[in-house]
């Protein structure tokens, strides 16, 4: 149902996971790329000090070219 509803509104998923990637940075990461290193590296980021985890977070989900997004 989640494939079906990313096809039909994929503005908003990226606007949920936008919000996510603000609010808790892993979980954004989680949303677009599931377990992989990149979580693991944002959660690190994130425990360390919150601000550098949304820095990244973005980074990985809007501004990397090339991505290995599940979604």
């Amino acid at each position: 149902m989640r494939e079906k509803q990313s096809k039909e509104y994929p503005d908003m998923m990226a606007i949920i996971t936008f919000i996510a990637t603000i609010l808790l940075p892993p979980l954004g990461v989680a949303m677009k790329h599931g377990l992989d290193r990149d979580f693991w590296i944002n959660l690190v980021l994130t425990l360390i000090f919150f601000v550098p985890g949304v820095i990244h977070g973005i980074y990985v989900n809007f501004l990397r070219g090339g991505t290995h997004a599940i979604a």
